[in-house]
């Protein structure tokens, strides 16, 4: 039990100390979790669930009203953001639109130069998770990643620019969704007594 709690050694030259204990911090939450007993991870499940439908749905009905025909990227947004722990969800929502801003706007300066082929893609995505290691957000780096994928590999009607500005405003609107229905969630948990 001892050797499950003792911190790895750093490999020189690989990663930080920093980077190494983040690693363990995960990996020692992760034992706890599955350590929770079964009814705290249902009720714990659920509660998650619930959150997750709530925020898509409300992200998602908006854009249908609206006729956008990519409003499903808002309940993706929604439900990739929105976790049982608030600050969690800031947390993720702000890699979410850095990462879709950054991944957008790398893509389009890609598109823009090089072109459209597959060498150009590559480009874009190790410029995109470059940038968010660069802005200190590695964490944002796989939506960079997906967005520049989105721009310059999958077919859309209009101009690149239309399509990444309705990228980051179908982020942005499940972003904020997540963040308001995390936020709402958080107090009906701190004063469940008063019924809100």
């Amino acid at each position: 039990m001892e050797q499950e709690l003792r911190e790895p050694p750093v490999l020189p030259g690989e990663v930080t100390r920093d980077e190494v204990r983040i690693g363990w911090l995960r990996q020692q939450i992760g034992r706890l979790r599955k350590r929770m007993p079964l009814r705290r991870r249902l009720v714990g499940g659920a509660a998650h669930g619930l959150m997750s439908a709530s925020a898509a749905l409300i992200a998602y009905m908006p854009t249908q009203a609206l006729n956008l025909r990519e409003g499903f990227w808002s309940a993706i947004t929604a439900i990739a953001v929105v976790q049982t722990e608030f600050r969690a969800t800031r947390t993720m929502a702000r890699d979410q639109f850095l990462g879709a801003a950054t991944g957008g706007l790398i893509g389009l300066g890609v598109l823009s130069t090089v072109g459209q082929d597959l060498v150009a893609y590559a480009v874009a995505v190790i410029l995109s998770l470059t940038a968010c290691w660069l802005l200190n957000v590695a964490s944002a780096g796989r939506l960079a990643g997906i967005t520049a994928t989105i721009i310059l590999l999958v077919p859309h009607v209009g101009t690149a620019q239309q399509m990444f500005g309705s990228r980051l405003l179908e982020v942005g609107w499940g972003v904020t969704v997540a963040i308001a229905v995390g936020w709402v969630a958080t107090r009906m948990m701190r004063h469940p007594e008063d019924g809100a």
